[in-house]
């Protein structure tokens, strides 16, 4: 489908189902359409061979739907000409380049085992961008595009990631996942406004720049998994300004979309039309796209927009009279073709539901999926951190975070303290540390119970995920067009410290804490009085696997603690969240090495031997031998 470039010329082929004749406009035939037309399949596309159409020149199809003559983007073209650049002649809109293979040389990357995966959630343009004036924001005004003053400009890029790959790569992260970068018709944009689907957003950089960007993560050990929306696609509003799926061919039902959504009420989402899982193209379509990321960008993995909004009409599991089942279908295809062709790589599914289907294998009637963001994990620990007062931490919450799994997998599920949705301004929420202290985000107790939500999220059984500048502190409400403030990773650098030593302690760096890679958990010590918290993590077990972890989630300082231990001898303090060394008005309370003895039978937490152990104010300790 769309642009194939062979030796001397190129093939064209587009799925029309309801046109009449089609035709191809472009550099080639000095854009006269009635040049060359297409020649109908008998099913709905159309394709010709033109000899001498070659890569950068640009084209356009035109369809003729009864009276009408219309002019449009190719579906699967990857690089359209932007019709927010000031400069554009609004006769270039829907133009698209005809693109070469890339050369990716000898090229290889091995995708990191997924029980080490640490994941860094990025939106391209407010990663890495120029301070400056606020960029427009997600809902800017097409018409007022051209009035954009050039110092205003300070969007980040593919380009502008590369800059920071070794800051990532120091951090200790081995995977990075992309909000969507596909074409949006908004100035800026979180990217979940998807326009035409293998066009990528030009204001990031071009297919050659995000290629080169793989690259260069990739030779830095870091993976790339990307955000894929197709629960949705555009609602048509900039159908005259902006080139788009609407209407396609012409034909449409009522006030629906035409031929790649639905056209009765299955189309309605809260966020745009739903595309036509039904229609055998327009699977085709998706699925095509799916595999186009890991094949021809050499991705490696994806993670799935709102899959409830795929499997059902009303975007939840209450009523299944409103299941689609080709949804479904689809998502279980998609991750077959995955699967089979490159199991190495992940497939994450954003449901929300904890719906432990949606990790099954297809072949007991999941959907395939080999994780999914944990809802289930979050919301317990943000409940539990977020309120001032100590009484209403419900510990009982947090051990079935700690413990909660899809099926027996532990790494069927994401987690995480902080995600693009849950710090935006468009959702009108803002980061953790604003919700704990409004008034001052950087006090002592934002800063101790936002770190400790990152401890348990990067200590429990699961895949972890930071989204972007939460290791540095950042405040207030993520913005699309507002760059991230790298002058907090000098504001606050022992935060950041203490992030980087999660994280190495996370993936085993030193050797001694193999088991935070583990399936295995056992929360053994609950004192939903005091508010403290204690759980073994492990791999095989034995020394420099066993791993204790120890929270205290109140405002009381202990100078000896007992907890239990699966083994005897010393146990070794790795990391004390405590440390001044991360944070001046930290108290450095003493959270000394400790050995366990053996315990009499009916230990109160269930484990053969018994310590003392030091902790201060909502801290936390990791300990192994």
């Amino acid at each position: 489908m769309g642009a194939i470039v062979y030796d001397g010329g190129t093939t064209f082929r587009v799925w029309a189902k309801f046109a009449s004749q089609v035709y191809v406009e472009g550099d080639f035939n000095n854009w006269s359409p009635t040049e060359t037309p297409l020649a109908s399949e008998s099913n709905g596309y159309w394709s010709v061979d033109v000899s001498g159409a070659k890569p950068d020149d640009y084209y356009r199809y035109v369809l003729h739907f009864k009276n009408q003559i219309l002019r449009r983007a190719d579906p699967y073209g990857k690089h359209v000409i932007d019709p927010r650049d000031n400069t554009t002649n609004p006769n270039d809109i829907g133009k698209v380049e005809i693109k070469a293979p890339f050369d990716w040389g000898n090229h290889h990357f091995t995708m990191p085992a997924w029980n080490e995966l640490v994941i860094y959630e990025l939106h391209v343009s407010s990663f890495n961008a120029r301070k400056g004036k606020k960029l427009p924001g997600i809902f800017y005004n097409l018409i007022q595009a051209s009035s954009v003053n050039s110092d205003e400009e300070q969007l980040g890029t593919f380009t502008s990631i590369i800059a920071k790959l070794d800051y990532l790569k120091d951090l200790g992260i081995n995977a990075i996942e992309l909000l969507p970068i596909v074409d949006f018709p908004t100035k800026t944009s979180l990217g979940y406004n998807p326009n035409l689907p293998f066009d990528i957003e030009s204001s990031y950089g071009s297919p050659e720049d995000f290629k080169k960007f793989v690259m260069a993560a990739h030779d830095k050990g870091i993976a790339i998994i990307l955000d894929v929306v197709y629960n949705h696609f555009d609602s048509g509003l900039y159908e005259q300004v902006f080139p788009s799926l609407w209407r396609f061919d012409g034909w449409y039902q009522g006030e629906y979309g035409g031929i790649y959504l639905y056209n009765d009420w299955r189309a309605d989402t809260p966020f745009g039309p739903r595309p036509d899982f039904g229609r055998e193209e327009v699977r085709h379509f998706i699925r095509d796209n799916a595999l186009m990321w890991l094949e021809e960008y050499q991705l490696d993995g994806w993670r799935f927009d709102s899959t409830v909004n795929i499997r059902n009409a009303k975007g939840n599991n209450n009523d299944p009279r409103n299941d689609i089942p080709e949804g479904w279908g689809l998502m279980q295809w998609i991750n077959n073709d995955k699967n089979n062709k490159q199991p190495w790589k992940i497939c994450i599914a954003e449901d929300l539901q904890n719906n432990e289907w949606i990790t099954k294998d297809t072949g007991a009637g999941g959907a395939g999926f080999n994780s999914q963001w944990g809802s289930s994990f979050y919301w317990p620990i943000y409940n539990a951190l977020v309120s001032p007062l100590d009484n209403s931490r419900n510990i009982i919450d947090v051990q079935n975070a700690i413990l909660h799994r899809f099926d027996t997998d532990a790494f069927k599920r994401v987690i995480y303290s902080e995600n693009h949705d849950e710090v935006a301004d468009i959702n009108r929420k803002k980061r953790l540390p604003n919700r704990i202290d409004e008034n001052q985000p950087d006090s002592f107790y934002a800063k101790k119970r936002s770190t400790l939500a990152s401890v348990f999220a990067l200590t429990s059984p699961g895949i972890p995920m930071i989204f972007q500048g939460q290791e540095f502190l950042e405040q207030g409400a993520w913005k699309d067009n507002v760059p991230l403030d790298w002058d907090n990773l000098s504001k606050y650098p022992g935060i950041y410290n203490l992030y980087k030593d999660l994280i190495h302690l996370r993936r085993n760096w030193d050797n001694n804490t193999r088991g935070l890679r583990g399936q295995n958990v056992h929360v053994h010590h609950v004192n939903d009085k005091d508010k403290v918290i204690a759980f073994h993590r492990w791999e095989n077990g034995g020394s420099g696997d066993d791993v204790i972890v120890v929270v205290n989630m109140s405002n009381q300082a202990y100078d000896s603690y007992s907890i239990g231990f699966p083994q005897g001898g010393i146990w070794w303090v790795r990391f004390n969240s405590d440390w001044k060394g991360y944070s001046p008005d930290f108290e450095n309370h003493s959270g000394y090495h400790t050995e366990a003895y053996p315990t009499d039978a009916g230990d109160p937490d269930y484990m053969p031997y018994r310590g003392n152990v030091g902790i201060g104010r909502y801290s936390a300790l990791i300990i192994s031998q």
